[in-house]
């Protein structure tokens, strides 16, 4: 089972964005793997943290995750990665590194820690953008959760150069300015004593290597305009207007930077016969007067298909009959909606002379009176009201 993000960051619901920063600040540092070398359940915490840190820094994805929690990130993932795969320590020190500052790990760790970027000191590349994409699903698919493959038009990585940029290995050279480190050191004597400063290369931009000769497949960006079939899983109980992501599924990044994320924003496919409010789905009934007063069996529409339901002897017209479970789910929730089915007796519209003298013999009688204690008009006054 999922862990909440606010407990993992060890803050309350109503924290401030500079207490949740601080917070994974903490946590991080406690299970950054230089600091536990070689304990994997570290890793997977400082993942976990990461993670947490990624929906609950932004705003919009947290008000996501307070209304639907990890649902609306996509079902079977440790977190707001999305819907598939999961950060590894690389994309963490790339997207979040900022927050210990440029060279905090190397200070605290005795040199060997990891800056920004990761991979032993180097950032790869710039990280590509993300994606947005409408997806219609119609009320079967919405009701029971859908896997879809959808065709993406997006940058992806250069399979000539292998994302690199490059044209060959040859032009792969070390950084001079840097010597491989993707980091400039720098000593200023302040009041206070001499101060080391620890900034990106300008030159290579903190990936430590310089390109000589670009691929020219690429132009050196390390991706190409392409094509890439997505198979996105959507939970059961999505809604209009929701959105999905899915972590690296969105634009390539350019020299092996890591990929954007895939925003999946749903649409509703209008039923045809169907309306959705809320949980619960509605139905109009019309049935014409003698089935209200004899009693019938009728079939309805539902989101699993056809059910018969029995209409009583004196049905009126606006009675609300209820099929239990018969809506939507809620999001990774046990509560599911019911059906309600709003009968309309219909009134005819068109009567010949016989019919017309049978109703006003019929109306005479006590049965056919309105009940006194309610203001709706009786079907007779309808009829009047149509034919006058």
């Amino acid at each position: 089972m999922k862990r909440d993000f606010y407990e993992i960051l060890g803050v309350t619901k109503s924290a401030t964005a500079d207490e949740i920063k601080k917070a994974y600040r903490k946590v991080a540092m406690q299970f950054h793997p230089d600091r536990n070398p070689g304990d994997k359940e570290a890793e997977e915490k400082f993942k976990e943290a990461a993670s947490a840190y990624e929906i609950l820094s932004d705003a919009d994805k947290r008000a996501k995750y307070d209304r639907f929690g990890h649902a609306a990130f996509g079902p079977g993932t440790g977190g707001g990665s999305g819907f598939g795969g999961g950060m590894n320590t690389d994309d963490i020190f790339s997207q979040f590194g900022d927050i210990f500052g440029d060279d905090m790990f190397s200070n605290f760790f005795g040199g060997g820690g990891r800056s920004r970027g990761g991979g032993g000191g180097r950032a790869r590349g710039q990280r590509g953008s993300n994606l947005r994409i409408k997806l219609k699903l119609n009320f079967e698919e919405m009701a029971k959760g859908v896997t879809k493959n959808v065709k993406v038009k997006k940058h992806v990585s250069c399979n000539t150069c292998s994302g690199s940029g490059a044209k060959d290995k040859g032009s792969v050279q070390t950084c001079n300015t840097c010597n491989g480190s993707g980091q400039v050191r720098r000593v200023s004597n302040t009041f206070l004593g001499q101060m080391q400063t620890v900034t990106t290369c300008p030159t290579c931009n903190g990936e430590g290597t310089t390109v000589t000769a670009k691929c020219t497949s690429c132009k050196g960006e390390g991706r190409v305009y392409g094509e890439e079939t997505i198979s996105i899983d959507i939970p059961a109980g999505v809604h209009e207007g929701m959105q999905l992501s899915m972590n690296g599924k969105g634009n390539a990044g350019e020299r092996g930077g890591a990929n954007g994320d895939l925003i999946i924003q749903i649409e509703e496919e209008a039923h045809a016969e169907l309306q959705r409010d809320g949980l619960n789905v509605a139905f109009d009934l019309h049935i014409s007067f003698p089935d209200a007063t004899f009693g019938t069996q009728v079939e309805v529409p539902t989101i699993d298909g056809r059910a018969k339901i029995k209409i009583p002897p004196g049905t009126q017209s606006g009675k609300i009959f209820r099929l239990k479970g018969k809506g939507f789910p809620e999001v990774q929730g046990y509560t599911r909606g019911d059906q309600l089915i709003h009968v309309n007796v219909w009134t005819p519209q068109h009567l010949s002379s016989e019919e017309k003298a049978i109703l006003e013999k019929l109306n005479h009688s006590e049965n056919f009176k309105p009940n006194p204690n309610k203001s709706d008009k009786s079907f007779f006054d309808r009829v009047r009201e149509a034919f006058s």
